[in-house]
């Protein structure tokens, strides 16, 4: 609470105040509908409900922040209800720490329990850099979402498999952005609960399919859907909800750039244009003067590269993931496996997604954190991922005032990060090398330059978007390479696993 009085007011407050006051005040059959705010409801329904119950309480702090027409209302009561309704409910996101602590390895020799994984681990999630300043400065409501997820991983990693399938089918219709870690639930739900045996050599035994084991997971599904799905089916308001949820004219990226792909993409295609004028193989009255590198969330046309539609980035989402699913089909490596698929289908899927938002690469990394304190190799990805996600997320942080804060909370975390995990694997080969090194070390210079000496220039006036371009493309090439990585690293390991077995 003392960290967020120095911060700004961000537009999700407006977001989610508006979404209070039309879930307050109008029926059921109107939430989809409601456009009186551009922040219009583009959530599934049980979140819309937890909206609904959030108003209940909300009428006692200030009734006046659930009048939909009061736009942009503020006042410090509903400040501080908002504030403290996400403290409030990241009481679900400790306990999933807890659940998921209580699931790794701590048999690893530790002079005190500073050293410990669960205790490393303990931090590294409750003490989240990224999770920090999303949720309680920027403000939203990953924590408990985040705690959902933990907690149907840790149900998994316990072999309780109908909670967790539970679970994760009640955090679908909150959030859908868990969709991109759907494969790896499915593919595991399937192969490690419906086939209840394996052969010797880990290949399927296909005698021991559950009839049983896949009705029950069918009803799981059916049944969160008719409850999440059901009246707006009956109200003849499905294909409304579908395109609040998907909508796909918002553009292939997000007004603050993510890190991934596509980042690389149209900076490319911006260097091309910069270099087809100069040689003039380019029609300058040809070129819209309003692009990608606006700012804007909206569509638009490249001007050299090929335009992307959003079937290309479905389908590059689609192949990027198949050889996790394959490896956790055919070579599963238990809940382990199933936790290295997971991270990268959020990772591919924040590589290639269309509209992804840079918030998104917390998807991988919280998940990654379980890796992280079993195994030194997934520690040294864990560290550039998490090093360079996080410093993606500075741009959403952009007043003078909370310039110190969110370099003094990075700063802590990722000092916390590196000597923790050194520790724990001191006995083992470095972390990082020397090239890797390099690469995060120069995310001083690039902060520095961006927030501190382009500010005082010239350019600010013609190009604002320079500090947000060169963060996210130079996140961009980090986040690629850790992806890679981890992507090589999981086919070398079933490949070797293989290779024992024969």
């Amino acid at each position: 609470l003392l960290i967020q009085t120095f911060c700004s007011y961000s537009t999700d407050f407006e977001v989610h105040r508006n979404w209070l006051a039309i879930t307050h005040n109008l029926p059921l059959s109107q939430w989809y509908y409601e456009a009186t705010s551009e922040w219009t409801l583009d959530y599934p329904p049980f979140f819309a409900w937890f909206e609904y119950a959030l108003s209940q309480v909300a009428k006692y702090f200030d009734p006046k922040m659930l009048i939909i027409e009061n736009l942009n209302y503020t006042s410090r009561a509903t400040i501080f209800f908002q504030r403290f309704s996400v403290i409030f409910t990241d009481i679900l996101f400790i306990y999933a720490v807890r659940e998921c602590c209580r699931c790794v390895n701590g048999k690893r020799a530790a002079k005190d329990i500073l050293e410990k994984p669960t205790f490393i681990l303990a931090v590294l999630l409750l003490w989240n850099f990224g999770l920090l300043i999303v949720d309680h400065i920027h403000f939203q409501y990953n924590g408990f979402l985040f705690g959902l997820m933990l907690l149907s991983v840790a149900r998994l990693y316990q072999k309780r498999y109908l909670e967790g399938a539970l679970l994760f089918a009640v955090l679908l219709h909150f959030k859908h952005i868990y969709m991109y870690v759907a494969p790896a639930y499915g593919i595991y739900l399937l192969r490690s609960y419906c086939f209840t045996a394996n052969n010797a050599d880990g290949s399927l035994k296909w005698r021991s399919f559950s009839l049983l084991h896949v009705t029950l997971l069918g009803l799981i599904v059916c049944l969160v859907s008719a409850l999440s799905l059901g009246p707006f089916i009956v109200l003849g308001q499905l294909p409304q909800l579908i395109s609040r949820l998907f909508p796909f004219k918002r553009g292939l990226c997000h007004a603050y750039w993510a890190p991934n792909f596509w980042a690389l993409y149209n900076a490319m295609d911006k260097a091309l244009t910069i270099f087809g004028l100069k040689c003039n193989f380019l029609d300058p009255t040809k070129i819209p003067k309003a692009s990608m590198t606006g700012g804007l969330v909206q569509e638009f046309q490249h001007t050299v590269l090929p335009s992307v539609t959003p079937l290309a980035t479905l389908i590059c989402t689609f192949i990027s993931i198949l050889p996790s699913v394959f490896c956790l089909w055919f070579k599963p490596q238990g809940p382990r496996g199933f936790l290295q698929c997971l991270v990268l289908c959020a990772l591919s899927s924040f590589m290639f997604g269309w509209h992804v938002h840079e918030k998104a690469i917390l998807l991988a990394i919280l998940p990654l954190s379980l890796l992280s304190v079993q195994r030194a190799k997934d520690a040294g990805i864990y560290l550039i991922l998490t090093t360079t996600g996080h410093f993606s997320l500075f741009p959403l942080l952009f007043t003078s005032p909370e310039l110190p804060i969110k370099i003094l909370l990075m700063l802590l975390f990722t000092v916390y990060s590196f000597s923790s995990l050194k520790s724990l694997f001191r006995r083992e080969r470095p972390l990082l090398n020397w090239l890797e090194t390099i690469y995060l070390v120069q995310l001083v210079p690039l902060e520095i330059f961006c927030e501190i000496i382009f500010p005082l220039t010239p350019w600010k006036r013609h190009f604002p978007f320079v500090p947000l371009l060169l963060t996210s493309v130079y996140c961009a090439l980090g986040v690629t390479y850790a992806w890679l990585k981890l992507y090589v690293s999981v086919l070398t390991e079933r490949i070797s696993v293989r290779q024992k077995a024969e």
